[in-house]
């Protein structure tokens, strides 16, 4: 009988105004100098401002670091560990969207360790490389909903020379405390909230479609589907909708650790695409997303039909629920086809499908993979036909 490891998530404090808490975060993890680490475009940001003041008021210096691009790099990070180190600090504050996250995480790790950050790569047993006594302790704080790198173990870095985005992985990754505030959520922008709502959606799909051993991981992700199901088109159309926004968190923090189990195509098609044509991995994932599922049909069509069932479609078929996707990128003005955000001359087809074979994703796609299924896929994704 095969073994597994199972490992969930850690201290979580959510609802409405949670951020006023933010000092006493540090206070009990004993961050006395954070090191607050966030993208550029919330550097001028209300919510920062109000949160730096929050750590003010309670006599905890802090200093920012927000040299971020939206497929964070590893010039990112080590950046930021040199700003950890100069300034002296002893804690990170990973601060905003999945860059945010994701660099912030890296920063804490590797502010501790002599090895470059490619060498703890998710392969293998690579992690047992790190030491991992000097990991900094690590607060983070969502101000999206869909990557849910709050709950997970690892960053996703691009890799400037390679072209290739690196899954970097340590259980010490995970945050210490997570706060998950819906009104830092309030300013995201509709197309914002789509994109990374989808993101969610794809994590929580794709880890139920995951054949990997893990009913508890099931059971997160169903939920965090009916989650989706009834509150991302509400926060979409209204961001104010505070109710809509803790839930669309909420679906967010449940796809990352329940994907534990596994991913899939999705996630492999899109990681290329991202690193090499820039293009928002929430959005990628959306669109990718009825493709992969009619390619894997074979393989997955009875938990899709579960998930019907879950989510109380009328329709409880695969088709139903292809229907659903279909309707609900609609309604979120996500673009069918891959060729309606990424020209053709672009799509340095033969390379992103050897990337895609190489994604560590490709693993625990229901249906195994050679690099011709990942070409078709890439190419039914451009021309908007779904399989039979």
């Amino acid at each position: 009988m095969q073994k597994y490891n199972w490992n969930y998530p850690t201290t979580m404090w959510v609802g409405e105004n949670r951020i006023n808490d933010i000092a006493i975060a540090c206070k009990i993890l004993g961050i006395t100098k954070p090191l607050l680490v966030t993208d550029k475009g919330l550097v001028d940001s209300d919510i920062l401002k109000n949160t730096l003041s929050i750590l003010k008021i309670q006599n905890i210096t802090t200093k920012l670091y927000s040299n971020i691009v939206g497929n964070p790099t590893g010039k990112n990070v080590s950046e930021g560990v040199e700003s950890f180190k100069i300034n002296n600090c002893n804690g990170v504050i990973a601060f905003g969207g999945g860059s945010g996250l994701d660099v912030g995480k890296a920063v804490a790790f590797m502010s501790g360790q002599t090895l470059p950050i490619w060498d703890f790569e998710d392969k293998g047993d690579n992690w047992t490389k790190a030491n991992s006594d000097k990991i900094a302790p690590i607060i983070a704080v969502p101000t999206t909903a869909g990557t849910g790198s709050e709950t997970g173990r690892a960053s996703v870095i691009l890799n400037e020379k390679t072209g290739v985005k690196n899954i970097i992985f340590h259980p010490k990754f995970l945050p210490s405390i997570v706060i998950l505030d819906p009104v830092l959520t309030i300013g995201l922008p509709p197309k914002l909230t789509a994109a990374t709502g989808m993101d969610a959606l794809a994590h929580n799909l794709e880890a139920y479609c995951a054949p990997n051993y893990h009913p508890m991981a099931d059971g997160i992700a169903l939920e965090g589907i009916s989650l989706i199901n009834n509150w991302l088109i509400k926060a979409f159309k209204n961001g104010t909708n505070l109710e809509a926004r803790k839930n669309m968190l909420t679906a967010a923090s449940m796809g990352s650790t329940a994907f534990q189990k596994g991913l899939g195509a999705i996630h492999s098609l899109s990681h290329p695409v991202n690193a090499l044509n820039n293009v928002h991995h929430g959005l990628s994932n959306a669109i990718f997303m009825p493709y992969v599922l009619t390619f894997n049909k074979d393989f997955i069509e009875q938990k899709i039909i579960k998930i019907c069932k879950h989510i109380e479609l009328k329709d409880i078929s695969f088709d139903g629920f292809i229907n659903w996707v279909l309707n609900l990128r609609k309604e979120l003005n996500i673009p069918h086809k891959l060729s309606e955000i990424v020209k053709e001359k672009d799509m340095q087809l033969n390379q992103l499908s050897k990337m895609a074979l190489e994604d560590p994703s490709t693993a625990t796609n229901p249906k195994r993979l050679t690099e011709e299924d990942i070409k078709l896929m890439y190419l039914h994704s451009m021309s908007g036909k779904l399989f039979n």
